[in-house]
């Protein structure tokens, strides 16, 4: 991640990182940018860091326990840089909190990215991105679902195993007493872009409904408060073989 790319909470959120100790305004923009350096230049240490801030090291491991506290940065398990004949010093790797609050800065960029885009062109442009977005989907994972045969249930558990190797957390379960498997998917990569633009949402159902040769229905989402998205897909009506 570069370094130059400035890291700041999206509107309304609050001005320290989420979970870190609260502080003064000027303690949260200067623990976002140990972050930063700890995310572009880790593992590093408290005295690289004070280098590079011109901060003194005290200082620094005063914001890095506030980050470790907040679960965003750890201490690398790797060997450390020799300091003198004494112990090797504590060098830092940002977590996979760390991680997610600096990815917000992404969101917040790819939704004023689409309401350009919307302004500019007109609400049919942002689903025309949302098509072929979900077209590239398509492509990647067509030839997983169509190795597991005509059978549209396993078909949807190779969807799902596929999503999941994307990062979706997905599953795919039997409906007790009817003919349907539920897709579920616990995570969304872009979970708050799609709470503004529903179209990624909607051209990720006709996506599934494609791979699958059935057509499927949204029953929930995370955008929209559930705990997964779930998509119902039937599995007694035969697949059309029509992606």
């Amino acid at each position: 991640m570069s370094s130059m790319l400035p890291v700041v909470a999206p509107a309304g959120a609050p001005a320290v990182l989420p979970g870190a100790v609260a502080g003064s305004d000027l303690d949260a923009g200067t623990r976002r940018r140990v972050l930063r350096i700890v995310a572009s230049d880790g593992p590093v240490s408290a005295a690289d860091l004070a280098a590079a801030l011109d901060l003194t090291a005290a200082g620094v491991r005063r914001h890095l326990a506030a980050l470790e506290q907040a679960g965003q940065v750890v201490v690398h398990e790797g060997r450390g840089g020799a300091r003198g004949r004494g112990r090797p010093a504590r060098r830092y790797v940002v977590t996979g909190e760390g991680q997610a609050t600096l990815s917000q800065r992404y969101a917040e960029i790819a939704s004023e990215a689409l309401r350009f885009l919307a302004e500019a062109a007109g609400p049919e442009a942002v689903e025309r991105f949302a098509e072929q977005r979900v077209r590239e989907l398509e492509t990647r994972h067509a030839a997983a679902v169509d190795a597991a045969g005509d059978d549209v249930g396993a078909r949807a558990h190779a969807l799902a195993d596929a999503l999941a190797g994307d990062g979706y957390a997905a599953s795919a379960r039997p409906v007790p007493g009817a003919a349907a498997v539920q897709l579920c998917q616990g995570h969304c990569p872009v979970q708050d872009v799609a709470a503004e633009f529903p179209q990624l949402c909607e051209a990720e159902t006709r996506a599934f409904s494609r791979l699958l040769g059935v057509h499927v229905q949204r029953l929930s989402t995370l955008t929209t408060g559930g705990h997964v998205c779930t998509t119902s897909v039937p599995t007694r009506t035969p697949p059309t073989g029509g992606r």
